[in-house]
């Protein structure tokens, strides 16, 4: 299997405030060293990177509990910026105060409304909580460390708690465990950034003619070959009403001679075709 250079990255954007989980993800993928450069919304984080002003991106495109994030894969096809790797985060719900706030005292917390929702055994548990949706679960902690109201606390991660030196009163209060969330790495020089211990993945996206069997023949070019697709997720065809783009991600890497030959049979028989990245296999 063809080994990638490890490549250094100084700075990588993402979603969100400092502390975010894709802040976590990129800590947990590059190191704790390098900046993490937050952007209010998904499409300055791509624009960022597109404009040359970071070196990467960290990108969240798929959780456990509520599916995918179909934004970012319509600015995946926008900016054609090449997925370089791939990990995933456990997402971890911990409530926190500031310095001198009490669990006793709390009667109002604040975070993203999604992590609210993903906590409801707690609040159901502790009702005398109410529940204040905020625009970002890090951005809720930042919030509170900087006007230090005496009832409030926040749900966000361990790194929000850390960076804006609040105290953890509860951990781990989330009501499911198996909630992880799936991020993407992406650069404009599509060099991987890490070996591949567990093999390759390649993404890509395509359409086909609107008649009888044509998904079925696009997906029988990696059948056929007995490559593993491992997800596929339909979005609009801008333009085309009831007509739908195609992301696939399956195993393998894109100069082995099966998917050489998969891609050449998919590039037949499909509208349109574009490779979106060939790249380590995350846990």
């Amino acid at each position: 299997m063809t080994k990638t250079r490890k490549i250094r990255i100084r700075r990588v954007a993402f979603q969100g405030e400092l502390g975010a989980f894709s802040h976590m993800a990129i800590r947990r993928m590059l190191g704790p060293d390098v900046e993490a450069v937050p952007r209010p919304q998904f499409e300055q984080m791509f624009r960022a990177l597109a404009d040359g002003e970071v070196d990467a991106a960290m990108v969240p495109i798929e959780n456990t509990l509520h599916g995918s994030v179909h934004e970012n894969y319509d600015h995946l096809l926008k900016f054609q910026l090449p997925i370089v790797g791939e990990t995933s985060e456990r997402i971890v719900h911990n409530l926190i105060a500031p310095p001198g706030v009490s669990f006793a005292a709390v009667r109002r917390v604040f975070s993203h409304p999604v992590a609210l929702n993903q906590c409801l055994d707690f609040f159901s548990v502790n009702k005398q909580l109410e529940k204040e949706p905020f625009y970002d679960t890090a951005g809720s902690v930042k919030m509170l460390a900087a006007e230090r109201p005496p009832d409030a606390a926040a749900i966000a991660s361990t790194l929000a708690a850390e960076l804006y030196r609040c105290r953890i009163l509860r951990r781990s209060i989330e009501d499911d465990r198996q909630n992880f969330t799936r991020f993407f790495l992406l650069r404009r020089d599509g060099k991987a950034v890490s070996d591949a211990p567990r093999g390759f993945k390649t993404s890509i996206v395509f359409a086909t003619r609107n008649v009888p069997g044509s998904l079925f023949r696009a997906l029988a070019a990696l059948a056929l070959r007995d490559i593993n697709l491992v997800k596929i997720e339909s979005r609009p065809l801008r333009g085309k009403p009831w007509e739908y783009l195609f992301y696939v991600d399956f195993l393998g890497q894109r100069d082995e001679p099966a998917v050489q030959k998969a891609i050449g049979h998919l590039r037949e028989v499909s509208d349109f075709f574009q490779m979106l990245g060939s790249y380590p296999r995350g846990h």
